[in-house]
């Protein structure tokens, strides 16, 4: 979306990741409250709830007229732009909502030993209906000539399906009966007390932004720095999105057999390598460079959120509703590594996210020792 709307309302790299950061921002917001509030009223109620919102923000701009038809920005103004901002808003509050009980979710229906394995693979799963969003609009453009504001009617469709298939499902929510109920303290108080919770919060907060970077500027790292125009979208799908797909199923398998702290060390290293060859500005090593950084970046989330919830399995709301407010890094990070791409060149732009995976890269060795 982000290099849709650029260029659909001639925007700078810096003002069209603000799309990304309202949604994200949400994540800041809602997440705690939403962990503790689900503690007391169920999972599957909170989840249920996260997809009505979501539908709501799919539903605003199909109502404000964008539906498949071209968007002329000088015609409509920018208007159709806060309207969408607005609409991203109300995603991102439903898809806070949703990671927060859908997250530890999978942990009640899961066998022991199987969370992390499951989780990758129910990413893995999510991955496959990104992948397919992100190939839409290339393909109802040249198919149909439809513009990419058909996604707004058609995802509202799958949020519905969505809804209905949820509501009817039997979840079995497991409960700690030596667990006290979660407030806006106790989330807090296990946040500044305990290091490693810090430190694995921040993690997902880095790598979050850092994976919403790299989405956000693949597209436009094709068009601007290789001319690669009217396939771009197709073609930063194959380098990036296929291999987080493919790399979420194999993970799923790897994890098996792999321990989630061994295997959270490899992916970093491969995304390290990956960002290394993007560097270089070489096209033909960039694009194996994001191949690489899309099989790193696959399992990091998954891996991350598991570790942390096994550690402290009685604290699972709190901590879920913890990493899901670090998830608001995807609405800082992005702003900056466009601001950094703004000042320098596209190619440096891509320095910010390098950061954030040595960051990551000092917990996977840290969680590496901590589990020998």
């Amino acid at each position: 979306m982000v290099s849709l709307a650029k260029t659909t309302f001639n925007l700078s790299n810096i003002t069209a990741n603000l799309l990304p950061a309202s949604g994200f921002i949400m994540f800041g917001v809602l997440s705690i409250p939403i962990g503790v509030y689900q503690d007391r009223k169920g999972k599957k109620n909170i989840l249920l709830a996260g997809l009505l919102i979501a539908l709501t923000g799919l539903l605003i701009p199909v109502f404000s007229g964008m539906y498949g038809y071209h968007v002329n920005p000088e015609a409509e103004g920018i208007e159709r732009f806060y309207i969408l901002l607005l609409s991203i808003l109300l995603l991102g509050a439903g898809a806070t909502i949703l990671q927060v009980s859908g997250n530890p979710i999978m942990r009640d229906v899961s066998p022991a030993g199987k969370y992390s394995s499951n989780l990758s693979l129910a990413q893995g799963i999510k991955a496959i209906g990104s992948s397919m969003g992100f190939l839409l609009p290339p393909v109802l453009a040249i198919w149909f000539g439809l513009d990419w504001t058909i996604l707004f009617p058609i995802f509202a469709a799958m949020i519905l399906l969505t809804f209905i298939w949820t509501q009817s499902t039997k979840i079995v929510e497991k409960k700690d009966p030596t667990h006290e109920t979660a407030t806006f303290s106790s989330c807090f108080n296990l946040l500044f007390s305990d290091a490693y919770v810090a430190l694995m919060v921040l993690a997902i907060f880095l790598y979050v932004g850092a994976e919403v970077s790299m989405s956000a500027q693949i597209p436009i790292l094709m068009q601007e720095e290789f001319g690669i125009e009217k396939v771009g979208l197709i073609v930063s799908w194959s380098l990036f999105f296929l291999p987080i797909l493919i790399g979420r199923f194999t993970g799923a398998a790897v994890l098996r057999s792999l321990s989630p702290a061994h295997f959270l060390l490899l992916t970093v290293l491969i995304s390290l390598a990956g960002i290394a060859m993007l560097l270089l500005g070489n096209m033909f090593i960039a694009f194996a460079g994001i191949v690489m950084i899309g099989l790193g970046f696959a399992n990091i989330f998954p891996l991350i959120f598991s570790i942390t919830i096994d550690q402290l399995p009685s604290r699972s709301n709190e901590l879920s509703g913890l990493m899901i407010f670090a998830i608001v890094g995807g609405a800082f990070v992005p702003v900056l590594t466009g601001a950094f791409a703004d000042l320098t060149n596209l190619i440096l732009g891509f320095l910010v996210p390098l950061g954030c995976l040595i960051y990551i890269g000092f917990t996977a060795v840290l969680n590496r020792k901590r589990n020998h």
